[in-house]
């Protein structure tokens, strides 16, 4: 299903890599990024220098910051940071073609209103055909075109089909669900999840303690998905586990670098002033603890987290509050 029009609104790492994907494909692309001169940098230079250095983009991508370009989307692949989708989504809604299946690839939950980046979309989009793509993906290496396998989460299982037909290649393998609810709240808890275990490697608390943050961050992840409709056997494939192992066990993840400079002693916003590139686990702590909170799930780490990202709590005694937790069951 070649030379079909793709707009990625997005000029992100993760953007610039799927606009890459869709362009090896042989659809024509369009690279929407929110500035205009970005945009022309990208444009001009045919590589993504603020956020993909080294990849030279492919020759049917093009890089535009205005919104009447992106019209004649046949699909569109959403990639900007989850806090700005419903700005971005409204501010580009008349533009779109209201039959275009639209692709989540930002995880995270709305700081503001708790919601997911579903029911983001679906009050700033409304009426277009609604997917998930989430699992283990580095930018750059999808972009490269190594091995990645993801999920492609959808209610609708013919437009399931046609996307896995639009995206899918030798390397990059997407694995059906319809359970989209599940593969968000993986995508936006890992993220959390893996700034902790950044901080037990930064704070030289051994592997021993990172397996065991992996192991019941996952029971966390799923208790909440499983309490907002999602089912746990999601959890257990790319868009949860999948991810997490990639998310938590590298240094190349974003969110475990920056847990590994915070358990070093480093100040948040210190790490964040040199970042250009968004840590999304720093902005989703707040709300996924707060929708824990307001559904009644239990889950220590992220709160834990939230509480040493968003209320000054003191990582030393986070860490031993969390170790002097009464002993339990399992499951």
């Amino acid at each position: 299903m070649s030379g079909r029009r793709i707009t990625v609104i997005g000029a992100g790492a993760w953007g610039t890599a799927l606009a890459q994907l869709a362009a090896r494909n042989g659809h024509n692309v369009v690279l929407w990024a929110r500035r205009p001169e970005h945009a022309h940098a990208i444009e001009t230079a045919r590589e993504n220098r603020d956020y993909l250095v080294g990849v030279a983009l492919d020759a049917a991508i093009r890089a535009s910051g205005e919104a009447a370009d992106i019209g004649a989307a046949e699909m569109v692949l959403l990639a900007v940071p989850s806090q700005h989708l419903r700005a971005v989504a409204g501010r580009l809604a008349p533009h779109l073609p209201a039959h275009a299946p639209v692709v989540l690839c930002a995880k995270g939950i709305e700081r503001d209103t708790l919601a997911l980046m579903s029911e983001v979309a679906s009050t700033a989009l409304p009426g277009r055909p609604l997917a998930v793509l989430s699992g283990p993906t580095f930018a750059a290496e999808v972009a490269r075109g190594l091995p990645t396998a993801v999920t492609l989460a959808t209610i609708d299982a013919a437009l399931g089909a046609e996307l896995v037909a639009l995206l899918g290649t030798r390397t990059f393998r997407p694995y059906l669900s319809n359970d989209p609810i599940g593969a968000e709240i993986g995508g936006a808890v890992k993220n959390v999840l893996a700034i902790a275990c950044g901080i037990v490697a930064g704070r030289g608390l051994g592997e021993n303690a990172r397996a065991a943050l992996i192991t019941r961050g996952l029971a966390e992840i799923t208790r909440l998905a499983v309490t907002l409709g999602g089912r746990a056997e999601t959890l257990m494939g790319l868009s949860g586990l999948g991810d997490i192992v990639l998310t938590c066990t590298s240094p190349t993840s974003r969110n475990t670098s920056l847990g590994i400079a915070l358990g070093q002693g480093r100040a948040l916003s210190q790490i964040l002033a040199e970042r250009r590139s968004v840590a999304e686990g720093v902005f989703s702590a707040g709300p996924v603890a707060a929708l824990a909170q307001r559904r009644g799930v239990e889950m220590p780490i992220v709160q834990a987290i939230d509480a040493v990202l968003n209320r000054g709590a003191d990582l030393t005694q986070t860490i031993g509050a969390l170790l002097a937790r009464p002993f339990t069951n399992e499951s």
